[in-house]
């Protein structure tokens, strides 16, 4: 019942702030205990799923305050992730999703790995000219949330991110697309509407951007997140593409953050995470772990003169009412 810190094999902060916030989610450990477990040595040696699932095991022991993840590191690397490298934490979120869906061979867990975490979005492009409209739907692993607007203005709460996130765009002159309809480039609007939302939903917050020099740049200025975020409020009714039903169950409570601190070229990663059990925040740093207050996570809303300072790259809020 005790939280169990990881120990650090080596640059490997990131790898240890998901695989806690992977294994602090019940929804996720209950699909992990129910796969299959490969039939020869080398096999479950570069299975993703069972080292995860030996991990989490020898976290509930009970029998230490930290365990390291060496075995399931060196699994990873046989599928090139790569160790003792800094990695961004949204690229290495997508990277061990898909590998855990690659490697769950029953379709039933497949099909609840993808209900726990793909939300579904309808992209629509429309000529402004006539009316020849293109819809097609996509599934994302996490909403990329810009930090900025167009004009590179600070967005000032989690709530302008989302909404900029789904305003559509006039792509007019250089980016005009070609219309069947009227046979010639045209000024067209392209717009995302949400039609579907996970029992946890990620979102990514974009603070680092290439600069003109090429360089990446971290973007540190406040950004507040709510502990409760109720889509319906957030989201104006062309934005999204659901019926009554679905949109009930998009109220949400935030379950986990990912923080980073430091700078864009070097930085350190840990994770906050609220127990599902007990409901009490906990600070994952490596092997360090300790219980701290919602006031100790509102420190990760980012401050612009302190860009070394924690702050919050990914979120994890989870469904408070699931259908």
């Amino acid at each position: 019942t005790e939280a169990i810190g990881l120990y650090n094999l080596g640059q490997s902060c990131c790898l240890n702030s998901l695989l806690q916030v992977f294994l602090m989610n019940i929804h996720f450990t209950r699909i992990l205990r129910r796969i299959t477990v490969p039939s020869s040595l080398s096999q479950r040696r570069s299975n993703v799923p069972y080292q995860m699932l030996l991990l989490l095991e020898k976290m509930q022991s009970g029998k230490c305050k930290a365990v390291g993840p060496t075995e399931l590191a060196c699994c990873l690397s046989e599928h090139r992730v790569e160790l003792f490298v800094q990695h961004d934490a949204a690229q290495l979120f997508l990277t061990l999703w898909n590998l855990l869906k690659k490697q769950m061979k029953k379709p039933e867990l497949v099909k609840e790995l993808c209900d726990l975490y793909t939300i579904c979005i309808q992209e629509h492009v429309a000529c402004q000219k006539c009316s020849f409209e293109v819809k097609s739907k996509s599934t994302m692993l996490t909403l990329p949330l810009p930090v900025l607007d167009a004009n590179s203005h600070r967005l000032k709460t989690l709530e302008d991110c989302l909404q900029y996130f789904f305003h559509p765009e006039e792509l007019t002159g250089q980016n005009m697309c070609f219309c069947q309809q009227c046979g010639r480039k045209t000024p067209f609007l392209q717009s995302m509407k949400l039609v579907h939302l996970p029992q946890t939903l990620t979102l990514h917050l974009k603070r680092f951007c290439f600069e003109r020099s090429s360089r990446t740049h971290k973007l540190s200025h406040s950004l507040p997140f709510p502990q409760e975020l109720d889509l319906r409020q957030v989201l104006a009714e062309s934005q999204c593409q659901a019926d009554d039903n679905e949109k009930a169950t998009w109220q949400y409570e935030l379950f986990a953050v990912v923080a980073h601190s430091g700078s864009a070229s070097c930085g350190h990663y840990c994770a906050y995470i609220r127990s599902l059990t007990d409901c009490k925040w906990y600070c994952f740093n490596d092997s360090q772990v300790c219980q701290v207050s919602w006031d100790d996570v509102k420190c990760t809303y980012g401050r612009s003169n302190l860009y070394w300072r924690e702050t919050a790259y990914l979120l994890f809020y989870m469904k408070k009412h699931p259908q």
